[in-house]
């Protein structure tokens, strides 16, 4: 306290006090402490320097420090991204539970549906909000246009009917004052709009040409060394004619690894493995720069791919993916980041393979297209080996879960959700990374 402290001085301290008073101010340090611990940050991180936190730690205490406080509005562009599984779960919790508004940019959209009560549908710069999470905002945002589609369609059905009766009857006396009436009902019927939309869907459908039997695939003792660390170790498993597989976990070289070993693109040093007489394979490589490496147009690419070497029939795939018209004499060295995987996605569509292997598929995608290629995993009917950081894809196509840890394999067979629900150590291993090749889209 100073030595001059005057009455005044008191009254203004009383007055500061009782502000830091409304401010919870009193309760800042262990409110700080709650959010961090949540994110989990170590109690003795607490005191740390920010320079010495890993790159993952630094996001956590930022995205701490913008909820710190009760702000009236939360900005928050790509929360989860470096986040564990405990950690985004916490934030869940937290954001349903926060009273104020909340914008958030997010490409997780399982996160999106446990967090959101409206979506803002930005298309051509305008904005238009929708009740309800974003499943609920895609499907209701689809059938919108489907019954506008629809109710045009007997509009137009009608018109064509009054148009028809009116050429046929209107120079006829007896028939007049009925051609006058329907030429009135003719000028009521207004066909409702359907504005243009930025946003297009791709169809992606993979259809095998041979039913998969009861044998599928024999994985006997593994191991593959790299960089003298062993990513594989004596790993074996069976593959049945209904299994699709997700790889999960952080350890993407151990899944590239078996991917390259299974699609015949590297040798193990140990171990064998057998796939079943009635199967076809069809590889989607996490980096598939090779593939362009040339002057191709992309239809004489896709064309070397497809049993029917015609150029309609290839067409017909790409414009599948949105390549329409012109696109198709694009050299396939140029292509965006995007599009090549639009064009992989061709690929094995046209292979009609009943065994697929995907590396990672939507990497460069955008929202659209990773919903496309998630109702395609889901309604494949063959069987499934991927990997895929993309919570929803994974939780909705997967009926079995593997990860490797440290060389080995974990093995269940249950859904992705039950899997991080029974054991916690699994939910600390599994961080979703948004990373700038995955945010580039077309």
């Amino acid at each position: 306290m100073k030595e001059d402290f005057s009455e005044e001085d008191g009254v203004k301290a009383a007055e500061l006090e009782g502000e830091f008073a409304t401010m919870n101010g009193w309760e800042a340090e262990s409110d700080a402490a709650n959010l961090l611990n949540g994110l989990g940050i170590e109690t003795d991180l607490h005191y740390k320097q920010m320079a010495d936190l890993t790159g993952a730690q630094k996001v956590k205490v930022l995205l701490a420090q913008a909820l710190f406080g009760n702000p009236d509005i939360l900005l928050l562009d790509e929360p989860t991204n470096h986040l564990d599984l405990d950690a985004i779960a916490w934030l869940e919790e937290f954001l349903i539970n926060f009273e104020n508004t909340v914008i958030v940019v997010s490409h997780d959209r399982y996160f999106l549906n446990k967090v959101c009560t409206q979506i803002a549908d930005i298309d051509y710069g305008k904005i238009q909000l929708y009740a309800g999470n974003y499943d609920f905002w895609y499907e209701s945002s689809q059938l919108m246009i489907k019954q506008m589609k629809e109710a045009n369609k007997k509009k137009e059905e009608k018109i064509k009917e009054l148009q028809e009766f009116i050429q046929r009857f209107s120079a006829n006396a007896s028939k007049s004052k009925q051609a006058t009436s329907r030429k009135r009902a003719l000028e009521k019927i207004e066909l409702d709009e359907i504005k243009p939309s930025s946003r297009k869907y791709p169809y992606i459908d993979f259809r095998p040409e041979r039913e998969i039997g009861n044998e599928v695939l024999s994985v006997e003792n593994l191991s593959k060394t790299i960089d003298g660390v062993k990513v594989l170790d004596n790993i074996s498993f069976i593959l049945g004619r209904e299994d699709k597989v997700a790889f999960v976990g952080p350890n993407e070289q151990a899944k590239t690894v078996l991917f390259k070993i299974l699609s015949g693109e590297m040798e193990p040093d140990e171990g064998s493995y057998k796939w079943g007489l009635t199967t076809s394979q069809a590889y989607f490589p996490k980096d598939n720069s090779k593939e362009f490496d040339n002057d191709d147009t992309i239809v004489d690419w896709l064309t070397q791919y497809s049993p029917v070497k015609d150029v309609t029939y290839v067409r017909g795939f790409l414009g599948r993916m949105l390549f329409a018209g012109e696109d198709g004499v694009k050299k396939v060295r140029v292509l965006s980041g995007g599009e090549k995987v639009r064009c992989m996605l061709s690929k094995m569509m046209i292979s009609g393979s009943n065994v697929l292997i995907l590396d990672e598929p939507t990497d460069h995608l955008d929202m659209e297209s990773i919903t496309a290629l998630n109702n395609g995993m889901i309604k494949f009917p063959g069987v499934l080996l991927f990997s895929s950081r993309d919570h929803q894809i994974v939780e909705t196509t997967a009926n079995r879960i593997m990860e490797i840890v440290n060389g080995k394999l974990i093995d269940k067979i249950t859904t992705y959700d039950e899997y991080l629900a029974n054991d916690e150590m699994a939910r600390k291993r599994q961080v979703f990374t948004v990373t700038d090749s995955e945010e580039e889209d077309d």
